[in-house]
């Protein structure tokens, strides 16, 4: 019999061999690669969280799934003096400690019941969890995560979150499942938030999960391929690629690949 999959096993072995944007990106295209793909991120999430009108410097701001930090690096730019930082694995704890001394993290697996002084801390203005959930692979402790997310955002206050948004069914593979938008929505809506708005993260960088197109998935796949080969290809790539998809995040509504999905809670 097949053992269940663990999480915190997997993503405590990989982070502790690529603790790096590999180690929590995409990791056969290589560090290269992987660094246009997160400055694209980190564009897209700045354009988002800056259109929401909040006052970033006095916000309490929880990032799900802090990995590198790189997410709360982002968040330090928009200004929030003080982040706090959930993650599976004491790995990405011990680092995020390290690197952001004045920050606070902590060991917290989201999809399972809150300990009870996590459940009593200060509602947050914001909560992202970015990438993360799609690495929840069971359906409970999936919509456990949401419940969790909403009882620690104050009325008013927003979730941002990225997924695949399948407009098919749901896809599994070992370490992550493609959810479809219409579980999405009804699970953010269940746990009481409001869906805002939805906007791509990526149009052509990542894998074009959300079609069914054989033809577009392999034709990603070859022109990603370079990238896995040698580190100069992966900058190359990327680099031919990044100002594209830059102006195609701004300027299309629908992506066939990871999204962002702006909550606001009720």
């Amino acid at each position: 019999m097949t053992e269940p999959f663990n999480a915190r096993d997997y993503w405590e072995s990989r982070l502790s061999q690529h603790y790096s944007l590999t180690g929590v990106g995409y990791r056969r295209l290589g560090l290269r690669f992987n660094e246009w793909m997160y400055r694209l991120r980190a564009r897209v999430f700045a354009r988002v969280a800056g259109s929401l009108g909040a006052d970033w410097p006095a916000a309490n701001v929880l990032d799900v799934g802090s990995g590198t930090g790189f997410y709360v690096e982002q968040w330090h730019r928009l200004g929030v003096p003080r982040v706090t930082g959930f993650d599976i694995t004491t790995t990405a704890v011990a680092g995020l400690a390290a690197r952001f001394p004045t920050d606070r993290f902590r060991q917290v697996d989201i999809g399972q019941a809150l300990e009870p002084d996590l459940a009593a801390l200060d509602p947050f203005d914001a909560v992202s969890a970015m990438d993360v959930l799609f690495h929840i692979v069971d359906d409970d402790q999936y919509g456990r995560a949401f419940a969790n997310i909403a009882r620690l955002v104050r009325p008013g206050g927003w979730f941002l979150w990225s997924d695949n948004f399948l407009r098919h069914t749901t896809e599994r593979v070992e370490h992550q499942v493609s959810r479809s938008l219409a579980d999405s929505e009804r699970l953010v809506r269940s746990a009481g938030f409001e869906i805002v708005g939805r906007v791509p993260m990526f149009v052509l960088m990542n894998y074009p999960a959300d079609t069914r197109s054989r033809v577009a998935k392999l034709a990603w796949t070859a022109m990603v391929a370079p990238a896995a080969l040698a580190e100069p290809l992966g900058w190359l790539v990327g680099a031919a690629l990044y100002p594209i998809d830059l102006w195609l995040t701004g300027h299309t509504r629908e992506s066939p690949t990871t999204e962002i999905m702006i909550c606001r809670k009720g």
